[in-house]
Order: structure tokens, then sequence, then C-alpha cells
């Protein structure tokens, strides 16, 4: 531990200046995180994001769906 009590990074001497943050916490997932967190496959994913049935952004050349568009689409219950 160093300066604050952050955890040091291997082999270096500069704390984590994003701690890991556990997938339930994100706030944002990828694709592969969010069909983790449904438990449907990524191609379903895919198929849901191309049928305008799961919105997504993209920040910085990544694909996000935010966890509470992922949660409302699991709640309604949306068919493929």
């Amino acid at each position: 531990m160093i300066d604050g009590g952050l955890p040091e990074t291997k082999g270096s001497h500069m704390p984590h200046l994003f701690p890991e943050i556990r997938p339930e916490n994100k706030l944002a997932l990828r694709v592969n995180e969010a069909s983790i967190a449904a438990g449907i496959s990524r191609s379903t994913i895919y198929k849901l994001m191309t049928a305008g049935k799961l919105r997504t952004t993209k920040v910085g050349g990544r694909r996000l769906i935010l966890r509470a568009d992922l949660e409302a689409l699991l709640q309604a219950g949306v068919a493929e």
C-alpha cells in the first residue's frame, strides 16, 4: 500500500488509478459482460442490438450496454 492506502500495481510503485470495478457495480457493460450478467449468449445480445430491442452506446471505440437498459429488457421479457 502507498499514499492514501491504494494498492500498488505489480512491478510498479504507481497506485491503481482505476481499480477494477466488479461487473455488478458497473453502470455500463461490454457485450461479453452483458451476456454473462443476463445468462444469454453473445449472439443473442447482438441480435437484440440489431433488432433495436437493446440500446447501446459507443464510447472510445467500445460498444457498451447500460445496465439499466439490460435490466429493463429482461424485466419486460422481450423475445428475440
